[in-house]
């Protein structure tokens, strides 16, 4: 394990900051405060030398220091802004507490129960608890239409049977933008679930946007294998980010966590 002080462990935390920052917007349900508070996390790291989070890799120090400062303030969402963020404060007042961070850390982050324990300070054991507790929580409140945006057959029939097992009806698959633009039109959806790069070299995101144009309340969940490169810092970003390859508790996850919440951020074209 690298020492706090060591260039390696700095540059370790940097290289996590984006991971860190699409943690907190999903955890909070709002850009503007988990980019608030992603940053008031690497400020208090550099002013305590690290101390709070010593004897932890890296990864694990940053994701640690976030809690502690995000607990400490009261545990706060963002502030709705809109008709769906206010229904998705709503909905995220009927959890379980600290059910959802443990979600997000497992599926979406990677992390082991162990490691979400030491970042919440819990057992492993609970922290296993806390994951089930939200699954079951998120999975049974919402059900909807679910269009699918991929242009590779095998992967677009994975996702669509993994949503569709989770209890929601697919609206069809798209393999281009124009395609997507059509099956919006002619069924519009309550989630998408877009690849970045498709078949004809035409844009997911100018896809979603396009539909976006047409209805804007729709939440979106992209897919992409290089995640660190649309956690720029710049708006609006994704909201909800899958990274390939996949597994199917990450697609299980998000697609809960969208229909749940119901975020509407894109990227920009």
């Amino acid at each position: 394990m690298a020492s706090v002080e060591t260039p390696d462990f700095v540059g370790s935390v940097a290289e996590n900051v984006p991971f860190l920052r699409r943690y907190a917007r999903a955890l909070m349900g709002s850009q503007d405060s988990g980019d608030r508070y992603a940053a008031a996390t690497l400020e208090a790291m550099l002013a305590d030398n690290f101390g709070e989070t010593a004897g932890h890799d890296a990864r694990i120090s940053l994701f640690r220091a976030f809690h502690l400062v995000w607990s400490s303030a009261g545990a706060p969402v963002g502030e709705p802004d809109s008709r769906l963020s206010a229904r998705a404060q709503d909905h995220m007042a009927d959890l379980t507490p600290n059910t959802r961070e443990a979600l997000l850390l497992h599926a979406i982050e990677g992390f082991t129960q162990l490691d979400i324990g030491r970042i919440m300070d819990i057992s492993a054991q609970e922290a296993e608890q806390l994951i089930e507790v939200a699954r079951r929580e998120m999975e049974s409140a919402i059900a909807g239409k679910v269009m699918v945006i991929e242009d590779e057959a095998i992967i677009a029939m994975d996702i669509a049977s993994i949503v569709q097992d989770l209890g929601h009806f697919v609206t069809g698959i798209a393999r281009t933008r124009a395609e997507a633009v059509r099956l919006a039109a002619s069924d519009r959806p309550d989630l998408i679930l877009a690849d970045i790069q498709l078949a004809d070299r035409s844009s997911g995101i100018d896809a979603v946007n396009d539909i976006l144009a047409q209805f804007d309340d729709i939440p979106v969940i992209f897919i992409t294998a290089f995640p660190e490169r649309l956690l720029t810092g710049e708006r609006p970003e994704p909201a909800f980010l899958i990274t390939k390859p996949f597994s199917e508790e990450q697609v299980r996850s998000a697609v809960s966590q969208a229909m749940f919440f119901a975020s509407t951020e894109t990227l920009a074209a």
